[in-house]
């Protein structure tokens, strides 16, 4: 068995919201050459397959799909929501190796051929809800992986946690009703999108936000999280844990206002691989979310995967 896969394509390169965009491709090249450092040389790579329209139908409405798809530009660029989620003649393809890699991860982790995966793909998708597009995202490709993962694997119980700055509202909307799978977001708060309040708990309490205040630093942070999300998720007992590995929280990020270092993304992961080995075997899918600045991002996901690989440095 491989400890950690990392499953990409070129494609997700070609995903061009226009000049000046923040979800530029340099997100995914300058992680891309991160996990190419010596470091990282014992990772199998996969190339990410195409997701297929009836894996993006177990999260999206099929009339939805049929406009995204029909609304890909084979010029120019096509706006979603208004601006922020811009599709490009590439997007299409992007986003499909994004559900794909996302499936596939599940595929491997499930079928014993890797402990764990980190899907390294753009654009990102916790915004997009089962209905529309927005905040930079087209599908939720880590809503899609949950559901995937039941419906293939005939699981129970799949958690996402979403460390992303921001709070993945489509998510949280796609899970809201559906007791058999878990959401767990620590976000700033107030921020886009405007959702995620701790009293949003879903049917079941399989709803778990925590918001963070603008400032917060690691002592925070560490504090809220294990007060008030690694015990629900624990006690979720997930058979599978999806991860939106979103690196913006970093006080170097741009868009936002959390203090976070590279130290607290490893110790989240960490802490993550201490659940996953109790309860399901190991078995982690990670899936790259938002990151604005590249410094901030390239460290990010350094120390990430490290902590998937179970070789965090002392």
């Amino acid at each position: 068995m491989h400890s950690t896969i990392i499953l990409s394509h070129p494609a997700c390169l070609e995903h061009r919201p226009g000049p000046h965009h923040p979800e530029s491709p340099e997100r995914l090249k300058i992680v891309l050459n991160a996990l190419r450092s010596p470091e990282f040389a014992s990772l199998e790579w996969r190339d990410a397959p195409l997701g297929t329209i009836e894996q993006v139908q177990l999260i999206h409405d099929p009339e939805f799909v049929d406009d995204v798809a029909e609304m890909a530009p084979s010029h120019g660029y096509v706006p979603l929501d208004g601006g922020d989620t811009v599709m490009s003649p590439g997007s299409w393809e992007a986003v499909m190796r994004c559900v794909g890699a996302a499936c596939a991860g599940v595929d491997a982790v499930m079928n014993g051929d890797a402990r764990n995966a980190f899907c390294a793909t753009r654009p990102c998708g916790h915004h997009a809800e089962p209905s529309r597009a927005m905040g930079f995202c087209i599908f939720n490709q880590a809503a899609i992986a949950a559901a995937y993962a039941l419906e293939t694997f005939r699981l129970e119980r799949v958690a996402v946690v979403d460390f992303d700055v921001h709070h993945g509202n489509g998510t949280q909307a796609a899970f809201f009703n559906h007791p058999e799978l878990f959401y767990a977001s620590s976000h700033q708060s107030p921020l886009y999108p405007g959702t995620g309040a701790a009293s949003e708990t879903g049917v079941d309490y399989n709803i778990v936000n925590v918001p963070l205040p603008r400032g917060c630093d690691s002592a925070l942070f560490r504090t809220r999280i294990e007060s008030g999300m690694l015990p629900a998720i624990r006690e979720f007992d997930p058979q599978l844990i999806i991860i939106s590995a979103g690196f913006d929280a970093h006080r170097l990020d741009p868009l936002a206002g959390l203090n976070l270092e590279d130290s607290d993304f490893e110790w989240i992961t960490t802490e993550l691989v201490r659940i996953a080995d109790t309860a399901c075997e190991g078995r982690i899918v990670s899936i790259l979310e938002g990151g604005y600045s590249l410094e901030a991002l390239a460290a990010g996901t350094t120390v990430h995967v490290r902590a998937l690989m179970g070789t965090v440095a002392d």
